[in-house]
C-alpha cells in the first residue's frame, strides 16, 4: 500500500516535548536495552512514564502494562525495544492507541538486507496508516536535556551526557553519536537536541532541519551523514535552514571503502562525495572532516551572530598566522579585503609602531605582554 509521506518536519516536535512516554519492551534486567532506556527516562523525564512488559507487574518501581493498549492514560510517544520480529505488532498497537511518535531502537531491518528490507517497508506502511512519525529503526534514540527526554540506551554508568546548550546534533551512527556526546560533555559543550536517525525509514535529516531551524534552543546544527536516499529533500531543507542557522556536516563514506562500510552499517548509499561537496557549497553548509572540527565549527558559530556578508577582518599576534588564516578564508569562499586608508589611519593611532594596520592586522607578540 502506497501511503503519502507527511509534509517535511510535520509532527516531529513530539520527540522532544512529549506529554507521556511508553517504553515497549521495558526490562527488569540491568544491561538490557529496555532496562537502560527506562532507567534513563526515569532519571530525567518529569512527565508520565509507562513501562510495557507482558511478564512484569512493575519495572524500576513503575507499574507495568501487558500492552500499550492497556495503558489507561494518554501516551503520545512510544520507545520500542523489542526484537525486530515483534516490532510490527507493537507499533500497530501504538498507532491504535493514538501514539503520535515512535522511536524504534531495534535492529534487523534494511541494514541486514533480505527479509529486513521487507520488514522495514511494512513498518513504514503501519506508521503512515496511523499518521505517526517514526525515528529509526536501528538507532540509539533521542536526547533533549532541557525537556528531560533521554530516550536512549546509553549506559548510565559509563556515558557522560552534555548539559543543555545551543548545538543540535543529528547522527546517522548511534555509536559515533554516543562517543561525540561523551566528548562534548567532557569539554563542557552543551547540546540542545541529539537524534540518532538510524535507517531513516521515516524521519530524516530534512524533517529534523525543518524543526530545528524554528527551535529557539538551537543556534547551530551539526550533522554526521553517511548517505541519503532522497537528495532533493536534503538539499531543499539545507537551502531553507542555512540562511537562518549555520549547518555543519561531517560526511563519511568519502572513499570507496567508506562507502561500502556505510552500506553495511545503516543500509545507506553514500553516493559521490564530489556531489555532496557541490551541494554543500551551493547551500552554504560548512563541511567538517572530523568530529572535533565539526564541534569546533558548531560551537564557534553558535556563539557568534550570523554573518551578513563575505568580508572578513583578521587580527593576529603573528604574521604567519595571518597568512594561514587568509589562505583558509579565501579557500572557503570568503574575502580578506584591504582596509581603506581612513581605517588604517585610525588603527595606527591605537597600535604600536611595529604593528601592521593592514588586513590581516598583525598586533605582534607585544600584545600579550
Amino acid at each position: 500500500m502506497a501511503l503519502i509521506r507527511p509534509p517535511t518536519g510535520d509532527g516531529v516536535e513530539v520527540f522532544f516535548r512529549p506529554q507521556g512516554i511508553a517504553v515497549i519492551g521495558a526490562s527488569r534486567v540491568p544491561g538490557k536495552v529496555g532496562y537502560m532506556v527506562l532507567y534513563n527516562l526515569r532519571s530525567m523525564y518529569k512527565g508520565p512514564l509507562y513501562p510495557v512488559n507482558p511478564r512484569a507487574r512493575e519495572v524500576l518501581g513503575l507499574p507495568a502494562y501487558p500492552s500499550i493498549l492497556d495503558v489507561p492514560d494518554p501516551v503520545d510517544l512510544a520507545v520500542v525495544a523489542v526484537p525486530a520480529q515483534a516490532v510490527l505488532r507493537v507499533v500497530d498497537e501504538a498507532g491504535r492507541r493514538g501514539v503520535r511518535g515512535v522511536i524504534v531502537l531495534s535492529a534487523g531491518f534494511r541494514e541486514v538486507g533480505g527479509e529486513g528490507i521487507t520488514l522495514e517497508k511494512k513498518l513504514i506502511e503501519i506508521v503512515r496508516r496511523h499518521g505517526m512519525r517514526l525515528i529509526g529503526p536501528n538507532c540509539i534514540g533521542v536526547y533533549s536535556p532541557s525537556t528531560g527526554v533521554n530516550a536512549t540506551f546509553f549506559d548510565p554508568n559509563r556515558q557522560g551526557l552534555p548539559r543543555p546548550g545551543p548545538i543540535a546534533f543529528i547522527s546517522q551512527s548511534g555509536a559515533l553519536g554516543a562517543a561525540v556526546l561523551d566528548w562534548a560533555e567532557a569539554r563542557g559543550i552543551g547540546i540542545s537536541r541529539f537524534v540518532s536517525v538510524g535507517n531513516k525509514a521515516d524521519v530524516d535529516e530534512a524533517d529534523l532541519l525543518a524543526f530545528l531551524r524554528r527551535d529557539s534552543e538551537t543556534r547551530s546544527i551539526a550533522m554526521y551523514i553517511e548517505g541519503v536516499s532522497e537528495g532533493s529533500r536534503l538539499r531543499g531543507a539545507l537551502e531553507e535552514t542555512t540562511p537562518v542557522k549555520p549547518v555543519i556536516v561531517l560526511k563519511a563514506g568519502r572513499s570507496d571503502a567508506g562507502a561500502r562500510a556505510a552500506a553495511s552499517h545503516t543500509g545507506s548509499l553514500a553516493g559521490s562525495y564530489q556531489i555532496y561537496q557541490a551541494v554543500f557549497r551551493q547551500t552554504g553548509v560548512v563541511p567538517a572532516r572530523s568530529p572535533e572540527e565539526m564541534f569546533d565549527f558548531a560551537l564557534a558559530l553558535a556563539l557568534q551572530p550570523p554573518m551578513t556578508g563575505d568580508r572578513v577582518a583578521v587580527i593576529t599576534v603573528g604574521g604567519g598566522s595571518g597568512v594561514m588564516a587568509s589562505d583558509e578564508l579565501s579557500e572557503s569562499g570568503l574575502h580578506v579585503p584591504e582596509f581603506s586608508p581612513e581605517t588604517q589611519a585610525r588603527l595606527r593611532r591605537v597600535l604600536l609602531p611595529i604593528a601592521s594596520p593592514s588586513n590581516p592586522v598583525d598586533v605582534t607578540g607585544s600584545a600579550v605582554d
